[in-house]
């Protein structure tokens, strides 16, 4: 009882939503944010990476869906739980009654049901096998996690959990993806209360869905940050995405600070309005040489073969009849 009123406690002061349990398998629909007739991507491929500090519960990448955008890659992040003693179930895509409906992952005192995905890192479709929780902290399992420079004190080694390669690159549940059923510890923690993803979280979604080159459909399937170590480093890699992008693509992405670029665009106005109208001008009688060549026109000297109509002169080959008169003195023989 002490623990729950502590429960409830921090879930007012987060200003977090409490979720309804789930009492069965046919019911699992009543979590269902989204339905889309065409299946999600497969799994990208990723390296997770590494710990940023003690305490910090891994959660895997899945894919979202909005009308607008289509699918878009949520990257799997290290987030700090909103609670000790609660762990991250997945979000995962089912096929139901013709449809790919979306579940919402959740925390929660147990690992619940998330499809049987292997997302990989400890998530292996079943539970989870990256850490656990003892004495109230977090012991980490060193044959699944990336601790990189950070020393943790609490580490177990458990080689005996699915491996991290994911076979079956399928995200979701149904024909063509995972067909595995919930098991009876993932209905028993159906019924327990569950607490929805933290406001970092919730943030981290939405950089997500708002960064162009997270989406399937500019990528092909291939998203421009797959995974990171906290949903801070992955909002910087977004904005940084959306300065590098044309700034008509930046003023549309909704976060950061686009006002960056808008200051360049102000600045050439006034330095076009600067420049004197009447300096076009000149521009105008530079041009005005080129109508002055007209003078090539006199050309026209070619068209002097006009004179050819003074051939007439050889019409005056009349004379010829001359010789007729010159033969009519012949005809005095009557002097005889």
């Amino acid at each position: 009882m002490k623990s729950l009123g502590l429960i409830r406690k921090f879930a007012i002061a987060a200003a977090l939503f409490i979720v309804a349990p789930v009492v069965s398998f046919a019911q699992i629909s009543i979590g269902i944010g989204i339905s889309v007739r065409t299946p999600p991507p497969p799994l990208p491929v990723y390296v997770q990476p590494p710990l940023p500090a003690e305490g910090y519960i891994w959660t895997p990448g899945y894919w979202a869906y909005t009308e607008d955008t289509g699918y878009y890659w949520v990257p799997g992040v290290w987030v700090q739980p909103p609670t000790v003693g609660f762990l991250w179930t997945p979000a995962y895509w089912g096929w139901e009654n013709g449809f790919y409906g979306f579940h919402s992952g959740y925390w929660g005192p147990h690992v619940g049901y998330y499809g049987g995905i292997n997302y990989g890192f400890g998530y292996g479709g079943f539970g989870f096998g990256g850490g656990l929780w003892v004495g109230g902290r977090f012991s980490y399992n060193s044959a699944v996690n990336n601790f990189g420079g950070v020393h943790v004190t609490n580490v177990y080694v458990n080689r005996t959990v699915i491996n991290n390669t994911v076979v079956n690159h399928a995200s979701f549940n149904g024909p063509g993806g995972y067909q595995a059923r919930p098991r009876p510890e993932e209905e028993q923690a159906m019924h327990e209360q569950h607490i929805a993803a933290t406001p970092a979280q919730q943030q981290h979604f939405q950089t997500a869905r708002t960064d162009p080159a997270q989406r399937f459909s500019a990528n092909g399937g291939r998203p421009a940050v797959t995974a990171a170590r906290s949903p801070e480093e992955f909002h910087q890699q977004a904005v940084a995405h959306q300065q590098a992008a044309a700034p008509a693509q930046a003023n549309r992405g909704g976060f950061g600070n686009t006002a960056a670029t808008r200051p360049a665009a102000q600045s050439a106005r006034p330095a076009a309005e600067s420049t004197p109208r009447e300096q076009v001008a000149p521009r105008q009688q530079q041009a005005a040489p080129r109508e002055q060549a007209a003078p090539r026109q006199p050309a026209a000297p070619r068209q002097q073969p006009a004179p050819r109509p003074q051939a007439a002169p050889r019409q005056q080959a009349a004379p010829r009849p001359q010789p007729q008169h010159q033969s009519a003195p012949k005809e005095e023989k009557p002097k005889k």
